[in-house]
């Protein structure tokens, strides 16, 4: 079990100030202030820092709140699988987890349906966000794990790649485009701004010195299906990926239309918390999944 000056850190962390941790944890000001100093004489280095009229964690207090937090993260896990086991032994603790959209929509659904086919008694708690959401859940403690196509900081989180995803441009029928430039005097649909379906365009774009604002005209949808239905009409074109449009490209509902001078692919990776205990059981669901997937397509 963690001590209780964990606590109290973790807490400062994210509310980065002192008075109001002590406010969350229900204990005086005097009292946090207290226990950040006995971890600091504990470790032997500043934890905080002053920043404007709060303070930041230092190097050192960052490093801590990704040790720290993961073992918090980790041992209420472990309270949940070993009261489950106590309450009733054929009852698992929940699987809790996130994706973001175009894995929860068009890869999630196929590793699902087999997980519960094997494992019918498994309990599944499925969140769906963006990337950044969802890491910050994973430091919350309020999933374990997450599927996510965005970036992330690599020396907080702990990940496998779990497929590499081609990524293609999109048309209600085949066009006269033999390069990329061919495609700027179509209008595209795109997710909205800060979507990684669209993050991933964009910086290809930009490699070429050119931007979304190029092409004819710019639509914003927040929904995949809804790109995918304004295509099919007319509306323009859009790049997404591959799995997302693998049944329409099959019923030549829509065309393939990527131009032999843009290769773009794409990693979907699985991640927890870097540190968690419970890295290899993560790191062996995303074999299996992985194998789900194959089998599946």
């Amino acid at each position: 079990m963690l001590d209780y000056r964990a606590y109290t850190f973790l807490e400062v962390c994210r509310q980065r100030s002192y008075t109001r941790a002590a406010e969350e944890l229900h204990i005086s000001q005097p009292a946090v202030s207290q226990h950040i100093r006995q971890l600091e004489q504990q470790y032997g280095c500043a934890l905080f820092a002053k920043a404007g009229r709060g303070i930041e964690p230092t190097p050192a207090g960052e490093e801590l709140f990704c040790a720290l937090g993961a073992m918090a993260n980790d041992e209420e896990r472990l309270q949940r699988e070993l009261s489950s086991l106590n309450e009733n032994a054929a009852v698992r603790a929940p699987l809790r987890f996130g994706c973001t959209r175009t894995v929860a929509d068009y890869v999630a659904p196929r590793i699902l349906a087999k997980h519960l086919a094997c494992r019918p008694d498994d309990q599944i708690l499925m969140q769906v966000e963006n990337t950044a959401e969802l890491l910050n859940q994973i430091e919350a403690g309020a999933i374990d794990f997450a599927l996510v196509e965005g970036s992330f900081d690599r020396a907080r989180f702990d990940h496998v790649v779990f497929s590499c995803e081609p990524y293609v441009a999109i048309a209600r029928h085949a066009l006269d485009a033999t390069r990329l430039e061919d495609l700027l005097g179509e209008r595209i649909i795109l997710r909205e701004p800060g979507s990684g379906t669209r993050e991933i365009l964009e910086r290809y774009l930009a490699v070429r010195n050119l931007s979304v604002r190029d092409f004819a005209g710019i639509i914003e949808l927040a929904s995949i299906p809804a790109i995918k239905a304004c295509v099919r009409a007319g509306a323009g074109i859009s790049f997404l990926y591959r799995t997302a449009v693998e049944s329409e490209l099959a019923t030549c509902e829509l065309a393939d239309v990527t131009t032999a001078d843009v290769s773009i692919e794409h990693h979907f990776e699985l991640i927890w918390q870097r540190g968690s205990l419970f890295a290899e059981r993560y790191r062996a669901l995303a074999r299996t999944w992985q194998a789900y997937a194959s089998t599946t397509a």
